[in-house]
């Protein structure tokens, strides 16, 4: 006569179960799925000034402002900008890059700090870097260029998709991000170059991580720098281009998960 489980064996015969299921599916997983996620993002850019040719980033250096967000993502944005300074080191090392640190630090050790917080203040509302304020701080980084990343949306949702005796295995998570990327010009004040960018990325997973906002943002921002080193406009991206899906940040092999 079998007898019912008790309550501890039945809490251990779930773990085992679980670490089971988790081994089984992270194998398979693994085996089929070149990439972290599924994921596309769409672009739609704008070709440089004909004035203007990329090249000169291989002699004068572009600095990155830290990156703006509307009041409700306000937040989020915060390493939109260092995140550039990577992906432009990766994908474009011949590119001479003033990193957000340091254009804050020049700016401010310069006593300009309240010019670039009014500026950004009005970009907030106008989409435009005022041109006065923009040639003292492009004096004070030493740049005639500069990049304006932008946070426009950031959404993340998880459905469960399978359970079993009561023990969550797998979850769709996915997550949609919307920026833009502007190119400035600081001694005439104007817009050298755009892009807005829509990320989609969705994976099925076992744990309970959402789709990371910055692994959106990486593919995001690459794929923006894609178009303007290309001269794309309206571009779409996906894994199969392994160059922007080696962006994601993966967690090392050996990486234990709670």
């Amino acid at each position: 006569m079998l007898r019912p489980l008790g309550r501890h064996s039945a809490v251990a015969a779930r773990a085992i179960l679980r670490a089971a299921l988790f081994l089984l599916l992270a194998a398979t997983a693994t085996a089929c799925a070149p990439s972290v996620y599924g994921w596309t993002v769409r672009t739609s850019s704008t070709l440089p000034s004909e004035s203007f040719s990329r090249s000169v980033f291989e002699k004068e250096p572009v600095a990155i402002f830290e990156a703006q967000a509307p009041g409700g993502l306000r937040g989020n944005e915060l390493g939109l900008a260092h995140y550039l300074a990577d992906i432009l080191a990766t994908v474009a090392p011949e590119m001479k890059v003033i990193s957000p640190q340091e254009t804050a630090r020049r700016i401010n050790t310069r006593g300009l700090a309240p010019d670039y917080v009014r500026m950004r203040t009005d970009f907030e509302q106008t989409n435009i870097l005022e041109a006065d304020a923009l040639r003292k701080l492009g004096a004070a980084v030493e740049t005639r260029y500069v990049f304006q990343p932008r946070l426009a949306a950031f959404t993340q949702t998880m459905t469960e998709r399978w359970k079993v005796v009561d023990i969550r295995i797998l979850q769709t998570r996915s997550s949609i991000l919307r920026l833009s990327l502007q190119l400035w010009d600081t001694q005439t004040g104007t817009p050298i170059w755009s892009s807005v960018a829509e990320a989609i990325l969705s994976g099925e997973v076992i744990l309970q991580d959402p789709v990371y906002l910055e692994d959106a943002a990486r593919v995001a921002l690459g794929s923006v720098i894609a178009d303007f080193i290309r001269g794309r406009t309206n571009s779409t991206y996906t894994p199969l281009n392994k160059a922007l899906d080696s962006l994601i940040r993966r967690p090392p092999p050996d990486q234990k998960q709670d």
